[in-house]
């Protein structure tokens, strides 16, 4: 199920965003990024709508979804 990211408090998805960021492991890329500039790279991404937040029922557990 797709909740707004806006119905959470800002404690609440800042902690969302940390987990998910967390599960990447190493980065990949050209370029290291900082916490900081992942978290709000991810908050940009669900303003913008291209990631949306989703919440499994029967695993209780809230993932970040890219749409496109």
């Amino acid at each position: 199920m797709e909740i707004p990211y806006t119905a959470l408090s800002s404690d609440a998805l800042q902690g969302v965003i940390e987990e998910f960021i967390s599960r990447e492991g190493t980065d990949y890329g050209e370029q290291e990024y900082s916490l900081a500039e992942k978290i709000a790279q991810v908050r940009a991404q669900l303003e913008s709508g291209e990631v949306v937040l989703t919440f499994d029922e029967e695993s209780e557990t809230c993932n970040l979804v890219r749409l496109r």
